[in-house]
């Protein structure tokens, strides 16, 4: 069976869930590195240890006349290495076993998960490959290849919008991982650690460090974390104590701890305290089952603390280790595997219930970047189905992503080893920030200058409603929501209220759209542009339609409107003749109107010929700057101007406008 061949992964963050022997006795450092010390010591799980002694061996081998040997001891030096979260190191040994022929398949496998750690994807894939040439079907080896395909695709295309950072106010120069928040206050952060101000005084044969106690962060009152402390009270002692959670009162601690004897087995089980004031009781055994071997920790207390999830390697489970729980309130018989759509044949720890729908966790069994990934679980609204999500770039890296825990919103911290060369993890924060959806824009009157005092309001179809004045420069700003459709309308005293329609888009990423208003005032003709005539003919052209839809639209918005509809020419041309023309043309556009949906009781329509010249407004001087504004286009000072300028002019006159005649159709 494959389980068989494949030892739990170790890591320093894992170091409270070995249940390997571990002897109080040290070796001697001066004594002559030998195999057989070698091996004992990878045998207590003494992996640093074993790794100085393997190191000290291979090099006294010699290369030639020592091959197989070697290669073992260059198998055996990668495990400690891969054990200690050194991957670049278990990389060049697990190649050198495989170059000394050493004959167990795995060494390719192992070669594989250490290069995904070092980010080398595509050797990694070779190394799998390889494997899998040896081994067909290997399920763990087909999700590294997946894992390494997904980190390629990821970092050619990056979309996730978390930002992290180191949070170095928790850092030491040692392992720091595991935070967790007492409560929903979010002001006091718990965290394991194993810095040099951790109880005790020996290092752990395993990783060459102190063994980890239990710390804590608060805020000060500009909101500002604060340097660590150890846990007050009777919690930490000369073993390790770490990855904590708490009940929803804050009042009680779930703990994992390795109590070590001279006469015992070292064994993971989780531990509870008691708060009173600021310190904790000592710490009490939490019994889950009567199994004394199997190792119990990384436990999670659901929000409503009803469940105890937590991670094991107790018998009934996929392989390595499994996320389980039980229930707080009636242990007996309540002990639960989360299933196969959780867990898998390679380890599942770190669990963090954030909902009782919503479940994160850590697992080098799911397809991932390297090392242990974070995933989030969903559960179905059946509460009968799982469906797990790689949280991705850049909250995972190629190293080990783990611990996660959330505060207000998506915000909070978790570990990782990502960037230290020596596999010591550390505290990252973490933040996803909201996504900012806005529009804005300009209400302005057909000449372009701002409309005093106009109001805009935006409904959607999420149920929202906003108002806004538009500033003196006719500004406007609203904050949307995404993938929502919306109503906007735009009005001012003395001016038509127009409307428009839109719809936000649902894409995760900040927007901002533009949109502008032109009202058009009631007190004086509004020129309705973009409407054309076949030459010296009444017939409306095809590109006219945009306006003229805009222009029905315009009074559907403004149902109390009647309007006449006036038509001008140029000065070329009698008066009858202009005059007949232009009133065909009006007519034209009232039929149009009609014809759209219009009553014809709102519409008048008259032509002016050319006995109207046009006065140039502001709008007219920011597009002719030779024509000053107030100047008035008619034919005898059209009559003085250059053959250019007069072309403008008279172009400028010929205009179709519409003039409000009542606000009062239909009203009574």
């Amino acid at each position: 069976m494959r389980e068989r061949l494949i030892p739990m992964n170790f890591r320093k963050s894992d170091a409270l869930f070995l249940i390997a022997v571990i002897l109080l006795t040290a070796l001697c450092s001066c004594k002559t590195p030998k195999l057989s010390e070698a091996n004992e010591q990878f045998g207590r799980g003494e992996y640093f240890n074993a790794s100085k002694t393997y190191r000290a061996v291979y090099n006294k081998l010699n290369p030639r006349e020592d091959r197989e040997l070697r290669g073992e001891v260059a198998y055996q030096l990668a495990t400690c290495y891969r054990k200690l979260n050194m991957a670049a190191r278990a990389s060049a040994a697990y190649q050198n076993a495989i170059r000394y022929e050493y004959p167990d398949s795995m060494a390719l496998f192992y070669l594989g998960r250490s290069l995904q750690m070092e980010g080398k994807y595509q050797p990694a894939i070779d190394a799998y490959t390889e494997f899998l040439d040896r081994c067909p079907g290997d399920a763990l080896a087909r999700e590294g290849i997946r894992g390494c395909q997904m980190a390629i695709r990821a970092k050619a295309n990056p979309k996730s919008r978390y930002k992290v950072s180191n949070a170095k106010i928790f850092n030491s120069r040692r392992a720091d991982f595991a935070p967790m928040y007492l409560d929903k206050t979010f002001n006091t952060l718990y965290f394991t650690s194993s810095n040099e101000k951790a109880t005790g005084t020996d290092k752990s044969e395993i990783t060459g460090m102190k063994r980890s106690d239990i710390y804590f962060s608060t805020k000060d009152e500009k909101g500002n974390w604060q340097r660590p402390e150890p846990a007050e009270g009777e919690l930490n002692s000369a073993f390790d104590e770490g990855v904590v959670s708490f009940s929803p009162d804050g009042q009680t601690m779930y703990l994992t701890m390795a109590r070590r004897a001279a006469d015992a087995n070292t064994s993971v089980e989780i531990y509870t305290s008691r708060r009173s004031d600021a310190t904790w009781s000592a710490p009490q055994k939490f019994e889950i089952t009567a199994d004394t071997i199997s190792a119990v920790g990384h436990p999670a207390v659901s929000p409503d603390g009803t469940y105890l999830y937590f991670a094991s390697d107790m018998p009934g489970g996929y392989g390595g280790k499994d996320i389980w729980r039980i229930n707080l309130k009636d242990r007996v018989g309540s002990l639960e595997n989360l299933g196969d759509q959780i867990n898998t044949s390679g380890d599942e720890m770190f669990p963090y219930v954030r909902t009782d729908s919503l479940l994160y966790f850590s697992s080098d069994g799911h397809p991932g970047f390297g090392g242990l990934d974070m995933f989030m679980a969903r559960l179905n609204s059946t509460g009968d189905r799982w469906s797990v999500e790689n949280l991705g770039l850049p909250l995972n890296s190629q190293g080990d992503d783990f611990g996660i825990t959330f505060g207000e919103g998506e915000s909070g911290f978790f570990s990782s080893n990502r960037g230290d060369a020596r596999g010591y993890d550390h505290i990252f924060s973490f933040v996803k920030p909201d996504i900012k959806v806005t529009i804005s824009g300009m209400v302005l009157d057909k000449d372009e200058e701002p409309v005093p005092n106009a109001v805009i309001r935006i409904v959607g179809d999420d149920g929202s409603n906003q108002k806004e004045v538009a500033r003196d420069d006719g500004s406007f700003r609203f904050n949307l929501q995404r993938g929502v459709r919306y109503v906007m309308l735009a009005g001012a005293k003395g001016y038509l209220n127009v409307k428009q329609e839109f719809e936000s888009d649902s894409e995760e990423e900040d927007a901002d759209y533009g949109i502008d208003f032109i009202l058009a005032a009631i007190n004086k003709p509004q020129v309705v542009e973009n409407i054309f005539y076949d030459f010296d003919r009444a017939t409306l052209r095809p590109e006219s339609k945009e306006a003229l839809d805009e222009m029905a639209q315009m009074l559907r918005d403004n149902p109390n409107v009647t309007i006449e509809m006036g038509s001008h020419t140029d000065r070329v041309g009698s008066e009858a003749y202009n005059e007949g023309l232009s009133e065909r043309r009006a007519k034209s556009v009232v039929d149009y109107l009609v014809g759209a949906g219009i009553a014809a009781d709102r519409l008048t329509w008259k032509g002016y010929g050319k006995s109207v010249p046009k006065t140039v407004t502001p709008r007219i001087n920011r597009e002719y700057p030779q024509f000053e504004t107030g100047t008035v286009l008619t034919p005898e000072f059209i009559d003085t101007l250059g053959e250019e300028d007069r072309e403008a002019a008279d172009q400028i006159n010929r205009r179709t406008e519409f003039q409000v005649t009542s606000i009062e159709y239909d009203m009574f």
